[in-house]
């Protein structure tokens, strides 16, 4: 049996919204067929555990079409961890968190690359493959993070502290990548700050991972006070109620939580590590504090696992379907493009990095 926890209306409501558009859009383009069923059989096994059968009719066909096409295109999907199932496990190539994303940008193969995620990923797959074509499924694919910051914002803060390094998390904009000196992930933060050599950083946007990173070196760090609009909404007391509700929960938290919620966890990771944590330990009862999605997808692979599930959705990881995903491949929109003056030092930064790790 899975625990569940209610999801926050404001976040529901436009997800449903666009998931009864896509519904309409599978029933009445792509017909669910004998060949679809068979081509996609063992991916129905594999994830029959999160998506009900009833609603396979309506993946499927679109699941089919878009490995076939993507074949065709020499496309690679790359998907994030807080896509939805259908995507992660039925149509990704690669799946993982922005630091996997990004090696895996850095050395595949393919002609195109298709990023199932959100808009500043697609920027770094291009970054690292200036020649590729890179598609973004939907333009409106945001992120909060990346939208509290602009490249004036860190000229202005390298003026208030001449010769601090700036460190960039990867969930920003190309702009502001092209003003740092070198870009992290919540997997590689506070090696990449040790790194440096530096006695204080300013580490941007986001503030909770700046304050994780504090806690865990003797370098200071100089935050900005952007924030997950997922993540920031955890609280100490809804952990403390997860175990009261759920006894022997051991809670997993991602460090751009706030610092009580980090307080209140038995383990702190990124998503990587999260899922390597459960793979490793097998805990009998585990709540992911991070994007809903993610345990969707880790409970699929760890079907011995019940995962108790707080859902804080990410309305912009939610604009990529696999309808768009189709429609990206068919007519190779949405491109991304960077103009040359900030992609050469964007791409300093996020080579550095990957140079780190």
């Amino acid at each position: 049996m899975t625990g569940s926890l209610a999801p926050d209306p404001r976040q529901i409501k436009p997800y449903a919204k666009r998931a009864r558009e896509d519904r309409d859009q599978m029933m009445t383009m792509l017909p669910y067929t004998q060949d679809v069923a068979k081509a996609t059989a063992p991916l129905l096994a594999k994830v029959s555990r999160a998506i009900p059968a009833l609603e396979w009719p309506h993946h499927a066909p679109y699941i089919e079409a878009i490995n076939r096409l993507k074949k065709e295109k020499n496309a690679v999907i790359l998907a994030h961890n807080y896509q939805t199932p259908e995507i992660y496990h039925c149509v990704a190539d690669f799946a993982g968190d922005s630091l996997q994303l990004a090696r895996e940008a850095a050395r595949t193969g393919a002609a195109r690359i298709v990023m199932a995620g959100v808009v500043f990923m697609a920027e770094t797959a291009k970054l690292l493959n200036p020649e590729k074509t890179v598609l973004i499924p939907d333009l409106e694919a945001g992120c909060s993070l990346a939208a509290s910051i602009t490249a004036g914002d860190v000229k202005a803060l390298r003026a208030r502290h001449p010769g601090a390094p700036v460190v960039t998390y990867v969930n920003s904009s190309a702009e502001v990548k092209a003003e740092s000196d070198i870009c992290i992930t919540s997997s590689n933060a506070v090696r990449v700050v040790e790194s440096l050599g530096a006695a204080e950083v300013i580490c941007l946007p986001d503030e909770y991972l700046a304050r994780y990173i504090a806690r865990n070196t003797k370098v200071r760090i100089i935050n900005w006070r952007g924030h997950c609009e997922v993540h920031e909404r955890f609280t100490a007391r809804e952990i403390r109620d997860y175990r009261a509700s759920f006894p022997g929960t051991v809670v997993l938290a991602h460090p751009e939580c706030p610092p009580d919620v980090l307080d209140e966890a038995d383990f702190v990771g990124s998503t990587y590590a999260m899922s390597a944590y459960v793979r490793k330990n097998r805990p009998p009862r585990v709540v992911m504090v991070t994007e809903c999605s993610m345990s969707d997808n880790v409970a699929i692979e760890n079907p011995d696992v019940e995962f108790i599930r707080p859902c804080n959705l990410c309305p912009h990881m939610k604009r990529i379907t696999l309808p768009k995903i189709l429609e990206s491949l068919q007519t190779e929109r949405h491109r991304i493009d960077i103009a040359p003056e900030i992609a050469a030092p964007a791409r300093r930064a996020v080579e550095r990095m990957l140079a780190v790790t």
